[in-house]
């Protein structure tokens, strides 16, 4: 039983540690809506007609 407690204690130390050491880079807010949820869309890329005037 000790043993059981002991690992998990470990694997949250450990999870912790990793999600400290992210920093701004791991976001744990959940999901996004309105003004909060920014999907711009990638820029069209020049095709080879377009490329050729």
């Amino acid at each position: 039983m000790w043993k059981l407690v002991l690992g998990f204690v470990l694997f949250a130390a450990l999870s912790l540690f990793v999600i400290m050491q992210a920093g701004d880079k791991v976001d744990m807010s959940g999901e996004k809506h309105g003004a909060d949820a920014v999907h711009a869309p990638e820029p069209a890329a020049p095709t080879a007609a377009g490329a050729a005037k």
